[in-house]
């Protein structure tokens, strides 16, 4: 039987990918916390975890959980206490411990992406995340927010169309994560599947340079 790795690589392997998925539910002010919490529950229970696990669904699983537990934190919060209660913000076990900036994750490349994500209706803003930022297929999506897989491509399908209305720079879906949160899976891109930020000016750009009128030397 094949050992599980350390669960210094699993925070190195995900800890972006789960940082995205936080800051796209909770945005930037509460994701640090909520990775932070994610990966200390995950520490705790990664000795149960099978060695066949999908441990990224895994740890999606409990980001949700956390970013529920954080939303309704944020609303206890609204009434002015004396101290701030501490918050274990060290994940024990892991290189450097702290949060993810200590950790050694960070975000990358459409971080604005992310942060025009978490103003999407919870469900939509969830179901993008999950598929599109986590990679995850609409089955595991569905067993995480609950209802079914063909519900959980709609809300991701209404989330990117209404994305596009208010992120103009999303020309095609953000490309679905793959295990490592590189680019993987495209099932269920959504409505108007084509070029993304790049891809679909750089013809007309060529088109235009060929129709422009040359002058002949004297």
């Amino acid at each position: 039987m094949t050992g599980k790795p350390p669960f210094e690589r699993v925070v190195s392997a995900h800890g972006s990918t789960v940082l995205r998925v936080c800051r796209a539910i909770l945005g930037p002010a509460d994701a640090d916390d909520a990775w932070s919490e994610t990966f200390l529950s995950a520490l705790k229970a990664y000795p149960d975890l099978p060695a066949d696990a999908n441990v990224e669904a895994w740890l999606v699983t409990i980001a949700h959980r956390k970013a529920i537990d954080v939303t309704r934190a944020a609303a206890r919060r609204a009434i002015p206490v004396a101290e701030t209660p501490d918050t274990p913000t060290a994940v024990s076990g892991v290189a450097g411990g702290g949060g993810p900036a200590a950790a050694g994750v960070g975000l990358v490349a459409d971080d604005d992406l992310a942060d025009a994500i978490t103003q999407l209706p919870a469900k939509q803003k969830q179901a993008v995340a999950y598929h599109y930022l986590a990679g995850l297929p609409y089955a595991e999506v569905a067993a995480i927010l609950g209802g079914t897989a063909e519900a959980a491509r709609r809300a991701a399908a209404d989330g990117i169309a209404r994305l596009r209305r208010s992120y103009p720079a999303a020309a095609g879906p953000p490309a679905a994560a793959g295990p490592t949160g590189g680019p993987g899976r495209t099932e269920g891109a959504g409505p108007s599947e084509g070029a993304g930020r790049t891809g679909g000016q750089a013809p007309g750009r060529a088109a235009a340079r060929r129709a422009a009128p040359t002058t002949a030397s004297p």
